[in-house]
């Protein structure tokens, strides 16, 4: 039985089911297609019909380690329309295509005055959800936005002409330029980024927007053709060269000037650090589970090699970011040609599966709830 709801702000009514299919977390790999209630909203909030969600590692480590309890719904790299406005929101209408953050900094708290905003109380509270525990809701029909995510710019508007896969990106963008920014690159300088999978090719690619020489490293030649549509045009063939010396020799000697690790686990930091030169920087940005690792300490102590670490987003870049993205889709920063895969809703026990066990022919995953969607 569906309900008949008026936005208030817009007056273009629209059509909301009770229910909706998602695709749920009921425990340790295990996802489930269920039938479930559409999320009601509160006063401040929004309910937007998902169009498109991008299928990224947080959500994967999260599913195959059981760090969540279930059940819940995941998914945070979405975009979508407005279908349903809160009492007292004006910003927005019905109608509005949107990109959506998960979780918003205070912008006021210790930690976001020191320009750690992801160790803020308030970012790490999840504030959209398909209903259950709020951990993001993508992979579902409809998500609730709570007030705070909306009042503190956790929502961002799509220029007409922009698909909703490419501001789909906003969020990873975000995270990836704030790592790169924290490497302060000069245009003399030579980056090594390890990986080169959707996020190690945007972090090559906003790594070569400072005019530094980029060397890119990854076992399959398939990934290295899409960076080169990004104009990454010095590969590495991880699978047969040997990628410090290589590094090494690109560099008179020396070592590039800054490593950034876009590979999960710990197993590739001793490279990494092999790679740098003295007095160089390597950037952590896939290591997000706790757990020991093998580090020199002589190479950060004699070397003076400074081994740094981002984490998510920030939101004192998210202009920038947003005309990146945004415009960037008309100039040649088409972050769509990274996606590889397109799966139904209903597929998405699948969809996960191949994004767990990445091959040569997969790059970014999306989920969509009426596929095709995600184009428009």
């Amino acid at each position: 039985m569906a309900t008949q709801i008026t936005s208030d702000k817009s007056h273009v009514e629209q059509r909301i089911p009770a229910t909706m299919r998602a695709a749920v977390y009921r425990g340790v790999n295990e996802i489930r297609m269920e039938t479930v209630p559409v999320p009601a909203i509160r006063p401040g909030e929004l309910l937007v019909k998902v169009a498109t969600c991008g299928i990224c590692g947080t959500d994967l480590k999260k599913i195959h380690t059981g760090s969540h309890s279930a059940p819940r719904i995941f998914g945070h790299e979405m975009a979508g329309t407005i279908v349903q406005v809160g009492e007292g929101v004006a910003r927005f209408g019905v109608g509005d295509r949107v990109m959506v953050f998960h979780h918003v900094p205070c912008g006021e708290c210790y930690y976001c005055c020191k320009k750690t905003p992801a160790q803020c109380s308030i970012y790490k509270k999840v504030g959209t959800t398909a209903g259950m525990e709020p951990s993001g809701g993508g992979f579902a029909e409809y998500i609730r936005v709570m007030d705070w995510i909306v009042n503190l710019g956790g929502v961002v508007r799509i220029p007409e002409g922009v698909p909703f896969e490419q501001a789909a990106f906003v969020e990873p963008v975000n995270t990836v330029l704030k790592a790169v920014k924290m490497l302060n690159l000069a245009a003399d300088e030579t980056v090594l980024v390890i990986g080169q999978g959707p996020i190690g090719v945007m972090l090559a690619a906003l790594s070569a927007r400072s005019g530094a020489r980029v060397l890119t490293s990854d076992l399959y030649a398939e990934r290295h053709a899409i960076a080169a549509k990004f104009g990454l045009k010095h590969p590495i063939a991880a699978k047969s060269e040997n990628v410090v010396e290589r590094a090494i020799r690109e560099t008179n000697g020396r070592g590039a000037d800054a490593v950034i690790l876009a590979v999960g686990g710990s197993a590739l930091i001793k490279t990494a650090m092999a790679a740098a030169r003295p007095g160089g920087k390597v950037m952590l940005f896939a290591q997000t589970q706790h757990e020991e690792a093998i580090i020199d300490p002589g190479a950060v102590c004699m070397d003076e090699k400074t081994l740094l670490g981002s984490y998510s987003s920030s939101f004192e870049i998210l202009d920038e970011v947003t005309s990146l993205v945004f415009d960037g889709y008309r100039n040649g920063f088409d972050l769509t040609r990274l996606i590889s895969h397109r799966f139904p809703l209903e597929e998405a026990a699948e969809a996960i599966e191949i994004a767990s066990h990445p091959k040569s022919d997969s790059m970014k995953i999306m989920i969509e709830p009426v596929l095709g969607a995600g184009a428009s």
